[in-house]
């Protein structure tokens, strides 16, 4: 009998201070048995510095030092990034990169990517086999052609399955179709999971294969046990909190020169201004403003529409880095163009003015702040009218200085986020969109600071 472990982490999200204690977990567990360490993808998020900085080459450099056998990438690795720096990210790594469903824009597997890997430890025989996320339309605008992940599965199974002890699937596509992997391919013994962040302590089990998942921010590590026994495979999982275990002081030290580092280089000079722009997520503020004028004409749009609440901060007077924009606009989101009727933009400016919509706690989509605030638009304005109990509602709405028209097609700059998800409705069924992609919210923020006066 033979028992080989398997730690996985998954959707750190760049948040540095897991790293000293993930540290010494590994550093304390991987005694005793053999054992595999694997990162599920999304480890790095451009919300931090150092990330920014380096463009998530500081996360590889983690993935090093404490010695992953392989990885695989989410989507912000995958889709936060331009072609050339994901084509860099790992020129430095030490550990397989394993993504069997991306490819090259003429169909060759990039040469820093392996669909799967057979890891032979204590004679055991392990095929570890990488996918992520299906956002095909997004990886084809930064220059990659993306393939169906089952197809991807299905092909690398049938290449390793006669030459392995045990398959492990490292999934970055989310716990629903986890579930599905398990239930089309029985041959899969073990899934570790991300993007959705599910925590299953003691896993999932369907049919042959248990499915696993670490949550999010480096909360927890999992650890997977295989035992290799006559009759077949015995296999278990937990979650060990990282909260128990002490920082490494020596990654401690590591993370605080890369920040040191980072903000330095963050010292880039973009503009300077005269006076200081200060921001409300309360009411339009003029730094909303310049970003939903911004949205405006970067998308060539006939209204731009923005969120005070994605503005996490003021700018001072004076010299403005590339880090203080950073500061305040930390999202990976990128700018979308969408076409909906007029009916369908005055439901939408109603929904967004409801004091239930302007106080909404935003999680996920990529946004980095804490509630969605008023809706600030460039190109739209409305009128109220008071009704007998002295409330005030929106009366009419004019684009551009025109009364709105019911059926006519209006073109919105605005965020990505809106079309995901459960905010809106309306921008998540429209048909015609138009993402604008590697550039972030940041960059047309710089941008629009270059090309005005203020």
């Amino acid at each position: 009998m033979k028992t080989i472990r398997i730690f996985h982490t998954n959707d750190i999200h760049s948040h540095f201070e897991a790293y000293p204690k993930i540290a010494t977990f590994l550093k304390d567990y991987r005694e005793g048995s053999p054992s595999i360490t694997v990162d599920i993808g999304d480890n790095m998020d451009r919300f931090h510095p150092i990330t920014e900085a380096t463009l998530g080459k500081a996360n590889t450099t983690m993935l090093n030092v404490l010695q992953y056998d392989y990885a695989t990438i989410g989507n912000n690795e995958g889709i936060t990034m331009n072609y050339d720096a994901l084509s860099n990210l790992y020129s430095e790594a030490t550990f397989p990169v394993l993504i069997g469903n991306l490819y090259e824009k003429d169909g060759q597997r990039p040469s820093w990517v392996m669909p799967h890997c057979i890891h032979v430890v204590d004679g055991v025989k392990i095929g570890f086999i990488g996918i992520t996320v299906f956002y095909e339309m997004f990886y084809e605008q930064l220059g990659w052609k993306m393939e169906d992940p089952y197809i991807s599965l299905e092909n690398s199974i049938r290449q390793i399955k006669g030459d392995v002890d045990a398959i492990i699937v490292m999934s970055h596509l989310g716990i629903t179709d986890d579930e599905e992997l398990a239930r089309r391919f029985p041959d899969i013994d073990v899934i570790l999971g991300g993007h959705t962040h599910h925590v299953l302590p003691t896993g999932k089990v369907i049919g042959n294969t248990l499915i696993c998942g670490a949550g999010k921010h480096g909360n927890y590590i999992g650890e997977v046990h295989l035992q290799f026994e006559d009759k077949g495979i015995k296999k278990w999982c937990e979650l060990h909190a990282l909260k128990e275990f002490s920082p490494s002081l020596y990654i401690e030290e590591m993370i605080d020169e890369m920040e040191q580092k980072a903000n330095r280089d963050m010292q880039e000079v973009v503009h300077t201004l005269t006076e200081p722009i200060i921001n409300s997520w309360i009411q339009p503020t003029e730094l909303t403003n310049l970003l939903a004028d911004a949205l405006k004409q970067w998308c060539e749009a006939d209204v731009g529409m923005v969120n005070a609440g994605v503005i996490l901060g003021d700018l001072s007077s004076g010299e403005i880095t590339r880090g203080m924009i950073h500061k305040i606009c930390p999202h990976p989101i990128n700018p979308c163009l969408i076409t909906v009727r007029g009916e369908e933009l005055k439901e939408l400016v109603l929904h967004a003015a409801t004091e239930e919509m302007e106080q909404f706690p935003i999680k996920g989509l990529g946004f980095r702040g804490k509630k969605m605030g008023c809706m600030v638009y460039s190109g739209l304005h409305y009128t109220f009218k008071t009704d007998r109990a002295g409330t005030r509602h929106i009366n009419q709405i004019f684009i551009n200085g025109t009364l709105l028209e019911a059926h006519k097609q209006y073109r919105i700059g605005t965020l990505d986020m809106f079309t995901f998800g459960y905010l809106f409705p309306i921008l998540r069924k429209a048909t015609n969109k138009t993402y604008y992609l590697p550039e972030l919210l940041r960059d047309v923020i710089t941008w629009k600071l270059q090309s005005c006066d203020m």
